[in-house]
């Protein structure tokens, strides 16, 4: 039989899975994609194979969905359907794996007390990675589980560059820049080369744009420096997350607003950013409907645009100058107009819109001899399987 890895990525409400056949090419080739949305209700499945094609199209009805449903019935379907299919490991994105953890590591009871121990760090995302886990050690205990961190690309970032200038013990505690999106980040290091094989070597920034938002400044593809810190709701404006935000406005929240620690996180992570800006949508496609005739809808993109540009300035003073920028995630790749905002902001660093090239999606979007801008699609997924393959193979290798 045809050993395969399934790759999970768990949200609060939805589920995120692909289907590789592991191989002995570069990388895994993807057999299926499928999303499990709304597992808080009548979760819908939906599954494409690798050619996009449409295979499944279910609908779990409430109270028979949740999470553990989810997973116990993408199984059932992978059995019931990829017949000569045989699963050899599941990876998982674990958004946070602190200061243990620089690669994919095999999950087992040490391994996931450590990650436990991490969910104070993500409160919002650690919880729901962690918890297909102890599903499929109880459903399938026999398959091999890889835990893949979105913190671990950050991890050889110089010292000076993980650092709050805060006491010694509070360091010594953990409280330091991690970086997140390092999934992402990796695969745009790694690809770098196909568009342009000076990119190997060039400083670049890669804006990660999407519903969560970051930079990161690259230099020989390694992380030098990121603008998401001690947990993800640093550095850049987001869909519902305010970004890099004075501490005393906490202090004030709860001093003076009387909001309980709770309520200010809340606030902070789920109704903040574009959403909170504009009051309307943390969605950039429905604010761009609305920003003619909506001013709120136009301060949002306004202001989102404005703090790239300042964080963006950031990362040029820590690479010593800038070779190119390369957008990526569902904003960067796919929003013509804010990838155009942006460079017209960043023109001081000599970059010269391509308008023709942007419209059509690039992948380069500049033109001249001054810094370059591109367009790479994302595949956090396939970094997860790459990951996988490469653990797997480790623990196929040991002695018996």
């Amino acid at each position: 039989m045809t050993p395969v890895l399934l790759v999970l990525n768990a949200g609060s409400s939805s589920l995120k899975f692909q289907v590789f056949e592991m191989g002995e090419g570069e990388d895994p080739a993807r057999l299926f994609r499928g999303l499990f949305e709304d597992l808080d209700g009548s979760a819908r499945l939906l599954i494409r194979d690798g050619a996009g094609a449409v295979v499944a199209d279910e609908t779990l009805e409430a109270p028979a969905a949740g999470q553990e449903a989810a997973i116990v019935h993408v199984a059932a379907w992978l059995r019931a359907n990829s017949g000569g299919l045989r699963l050899a490991a599941v990876g998982h994105r674990i958004v946070h794996g602190g200061l243990a953890y620089e690669a994919p590591a095999r999950i087992d009871a040490a391994v996931l007390e450590d990650l436990e121990r991490l969910v104070p760090l993500a409160p919002l995302h650690q919880p729901h990675n962690l918890a297909p886990i102890r599903i499929l050690q109880r459903h399938l205990p026999d398959v091999p589980q890889i835990a893949c961190f979105d913190t671990a690309f950050h991890r050889l970032q110089p010292e000076i560059a993980q650092r709050f200038a805060l006491p010694q013990a509070l360091t010594e505690a953990g409280v330091r820049r991690y970086g997140f999106h390092g999934l992402s980040y990796a695969y745009i290091a790694s690809v770098l080369p196909q568009y342009d094989p000076a990119l190997a070597g060039a400083r670049i920034v890669v804006a990660h744009l999407g519903n969560g938002a970051s930079l990161c400044a690259l230099r020989g593809r390694r992380s030098i420096a990121t603008t998401m810190g001690f947990s993800t709701l640093d550095g850049l404006m987001m869909g519902t997350r305010c970004g890099s935000l004075d501490a005393g406005v906490v202090f004030y929240m709860l001093r003076e607003l009387k909001l309980d620690p709770v309520e200010a996180e809340r606030m902070l992570y789920t109704q903040s950013g574009l959403l909170g800006v504009s009051g309307l949508s943390h969605d950039m496609r429905t604010l761009r409907r609305l920003a003619a005739s909506d001013p709120d809808a136009r301060l949002a993109i306004d202001l989102f645009v404005y703090r790239i540009g300042r964080e963006l300035g950031s990362l040029v003073a820590a690479l010593g100058g800038i070779d190119a920028v390369v957008f990526t995630g569902g904003i960067g790749e796919n929003d013509a107009a804010t990838r155009a905002e942006i460079l017209h902001r960043a023109s001081w660093a000599g970059f010269a819109l391509d308008e023709a090239a942007n419209l059509s999606g690039g992948p380069r979007v500049t033109r001249g001899s001054g810094p370059a801008a591109w367009v790479i699609p994302t595949d956090e997924e396939l970094m997860i399987a790459r990951g996988t393959r490469e653990v797997l193979g480790q623990i196929q290798r040991e002695p018996a």
